[in-house]
């Protein structure tokens, strides 16, 4: 058993009230292939990991922080540190879901060793329950050494965004029948070589259904297809945070225009000195 926490508004926003609640597991959630839809979003902070967890089943601390916290122009320059940083509030906020890390660009890629060596320290200081790196057949290695040793892992196939410089750009993927067959191989070979979960992102929909026919493991679209064991969404898109989103993103809400509006109104408050109120005050 582990512990849940609910906001004590009567001390402070975040103040932890523990309530007995099993967290779901790694295991759990392989053992969902061809099963119940799985639920993934992005997390960065531990209040958004609170409004997210009873929602979902896991919960991506993604690299994308880079661009959606940061205002990077490409995942490429996040840091290990930063990925701690909002590792450990996700986990803080979190007691339901499963939480899962990205790796960031060039901590893992050389070795295996080097690849446990920065997992090892993601999961130590921040206590998620599992990794994700990107890259295929090359890195079926590094996954098998990681999966021996007590660390999951959920791959990553198709358009990889830390590869966005060799690629060329953030384009659909496996429009050619060779681009598909190597995209094929390179699910199979993290597969076998024990990934828990494998994100497909940005690939031509027969194919994101053949890969999910095709491995032992979950598979988490994200622009691939309905028949995949599960979707993920960068949270902040899926809310309507910004006004361009890749094409397979869905907004099931518009909150940059509540923002803009809410912050209108607090401007206008302001300057016309309705703010603060009698209800505001200390008498």
């Amino acid at each position: 058993m582990s512990t849940t926490f609910t906001l004590d508004t009567a001390t402070s926003r975040a103040h932890p009230v523990p309530e007995p609640v099993r967290r779901l597991t790694v295991p759990a959630i392989a053992r969902r292939k061809g099963g119940e839809p799985i639920v993934m979003l992005t997390a960065y902070t531990a209040r958004m990991a609170q409004l997210l967890d009873s929602h979902c089943d896991l919960l991506l601390v993604g690299d994308s922080l880079g661009q959606v916290i940061y205002g990077l122009d490409t995942t490429v320059k996040v840091s290990v540190e930063m990925m701690i940083a909002h590792g450990a509030a996700v986990v803080r906020g979190s007691y339901r879901s499963v939480v899962v890390i990205d790796l960031p660009f060039g901590t893992y890629e050389e070795s295996p060793e080097a690849a446990f060596r920065t997992a090892a320290r993601v999961m130590q200081e921040t206590g998620a329950a599992a990794v994700k790196l990107e890259g295929g057949a090359v890195m079926a290695p590094t996954v098998k050494f990681l999966a021996e040793r007590g660390i999951p892992v959920m791959a990553h196939v198709g358009l990889t965004p830390q590869a966005v410089n060799a690629l060329g750009g953030y384009g659909a993927r496996g429009r050619s029948e060779a681009e598909a067959a190597k995209i094929l191989d390179d699910a199979r070979a993290v597969a076998a070589a024990g990934c828990f979960a494998l994100v497909v992102e940005g690939v031509v929909e027969p194919l994101a259904r053949a890969i999910t026919e095709t491995v032992a493991c979950p598979t988490i679209g994200i622009g691939a297809s309905p028949a995949c064991d599960g979707q993920v969404l960068v949270v902040d898109d899926m809310l309507g945070m910004f006004e361009r989103v890749p094409r397979f993103v869905e907004r099931f809400d518009d909150l940059k225009t509540h923002i803009s509006a809410a912050a209108e109104r607090y401007a206008g408050a302001v300057r016309d000195r309705s703010f603060p109120g009698e209800a505001q005050l200390y008498r």
